[in-house]
């Protein structure tokens, strides 16, 4: 007997909605990264209390469990030492030539097309504990980043 014969709906026969899914590793953030998540979970808390047709209300609630997760595990990174790179830095380097500002910051508050990188990103990876006026190894290369400035990114 054919299966449209035999079933009563279309759900049975649907994939299933995994979670979204959570980067590994420890969730710090900055301030401003918080803050981020704090409003990302009011919109999504805000769009689930208009209502609206039930599959949307259910990618709504599936974000918003993402978004309560990533506020509940979230550890503000303590401020690195003055000179010394570290999670909420925005640092100057200088790498093949050419002069880039980077900030670091946690991995939801990331946007590598404007030069904020997660802490978890290779480059950053690279970055991380390094000083003023240092020049540190990248890609295979040995001192391939020299880093010229170091400070808090401003608020």
């Amino acid at each position: 007997m054919s299966v449209a014969f035999r079933r009563e709906s279309d759900e049975e026969h649907k994939e299933p909605k995994f979670e979204l899914p959570l980067p590994s590793g420890p969730n710090m953030v900055t301030a401003r990264g918080l803050a981020l998540i704090e409003a990302k979970e009011a919109e999504l808390q805000a769009a689930i209390a208009a209502g609206g047709e039930e599959e949307a209300l259910e990618v709504l609630k599936r974000e918003l469990r993402y978004w309560n997760t990533r506020r509940t595990t979230a550890q503000i990174a303590p401020a690195p030492e003055e000179g010394v790179v570290g999670i909420g830095s925005r640092v100057r380097i200088k790498m093949n030539g050419k002069a880039r500002v980077i900030d670091l910051v946690g991995h939801d508050e990331a946007d590598p097309s404007a030069d904020r990188l997660s802490f978890q990103a290779p480059l950053a990876h690279a970055l991380i504990g390094a000083e003023e006026g240092e020049k540190v190894d990248f890609g295979g290369k040995t001192e391939a980043i020299e880093i010229v400035a170091v400070e808090t990114i401003p608020d």
